[in-house]
């Protein structure tokens, strides 16, 4: 069968099994387009899923979190000292401000977060 598969097409088709079996493959060909204009609508949204916004991060031993909120702020608690902080993403980059200066953190593909080899920051990975 050349072409597309449309309602014409299938009949032209002689038995019950190839009538089924050319229904499933238009049906999973229906399916594979909608994933595909899924999976494009997701990359176009900040990386589906690659957002800090609504996300809380953690040091392994909790001695820093940081709380990305909407609107661009956050709550990062440093060694038991509570702050208010600005942030941006770009991608998986994103600058956190906080009393004027900024850290740059890196989010890698497990979405766990990194600071610059001298930031104080270190390894934070999603809590919730």
């Amino acid at each position: 069968m050349a072409g597309p598969v449309t309602d014409k097409n299938l009949r032209e088709f002689k038995g019950e099994k190839q009538l089924k079996a050319a229904k499933q493959v238009k049906t999973m060909m229906r399916s594979g387009w909608i994933a595909a204009a899924a999976a494009l609508l997701c990359l176009g949204a900040v990386g589906c899923g690659n957002n800090v916004k609504g996300h809380t991060y953690a040091a392994a031993d909790n001695s820093v979190t940081i709380d990305f909120q909407s609107g661009g702020s956050a709550t990062v608690n440093f060694g038991g000292v509570p702050g208010t902080c600005t942030y941006t993403q770009s991608g998986k980059q994103i600058n956190l401000t906080c009393g004027g200066q900024t850290e740059t953190l890196t989010m890698a593909d497990d979405g766990s977060l990194a600071g610059g080899a001298d930031s104080p920051l270190g390894h934070l990975t999603k809590v919730k």
